[in-house]
């Protein structure tokens, strides 16, 4: 990666571990990290679950790209790791915003039973985990946009600190923290 702008971006269906892995990938490397649905939840003052009943799941679509975009414009020698929402990078538009910023993005990937397995832990603050059929439905669906990643990472049977370097080591990121003045 270059010595300017140096935003990773972490992209994988819910329960994939994007904002548990950002944040310990964030405090290894002494970077800042972000979560785009937090940032979203700050900004309009509620939570993505009240977002998606009350606007839709189209509105809260439009609301991530903006938050996306804003995040991209941001100070360009941000050094931070940035969580994306499950449906973010499956989104043909966020994809091409993130190209067009030259920026790394990481697919955090499991198979589909331990994604369900995590998820079950906190269903009521997602509101796409439903019944068993749509998750594997919304999965496949979502796939082929999280496979347009520039690199993949599988998480099965690895702590978040593992995983984390895994991802500093993929995107020689290890020491970064010290090589940054």
């Amino acid at each position: 990666m270059d010595n300017q702008r140096r935003t990773v971006f972490l992209t994988g269906f819910m329960g994939a571990g994007k904002t548990t892995v950002g944040r310990v990938l964030a405090q290894r490397l002494g970077w800042d990290f972000a979560d785009l649905d937090d940032l979203i939840v700050a900004r309009e003052g509620r939570s993505v679950a009240e977002i998606f009943s009350s606007l839709g799941q189209p509105a809260f679509r439009r609301l991530e790209t903006e938050a996306l975009r804003t995040l991209l414009k941001g100070e360009p020698e941000a050094r931070q790791i940035v969580a994306l929402g499950g449906g973010a990078y499956a989104q043909a538009e966020n994809r091409a915003l993130l190209r067009e910023a030259s920026a790394p993005v990481v697919h955090l990937d499991a198979p589909i039973e331990e994604l369900r397995r995590r998820c079950a832990r906190t269903a009521d603050s997602r509101p796409l985990f439903q019944d068993e059929n749509q998750f594997r439905q919304l999965y496949e669906a979502r796939r082929s946009g999280y496979m347009a990643a520039g690199f993949r990472v599988d998480t099965l049977g690895k702590s978040v600190e593992e995983v984390a370097a895994e991802v500093a080591t993929l995107l020689r990121l290890d020491g970064a923290h010290e090589a940054s003045h």
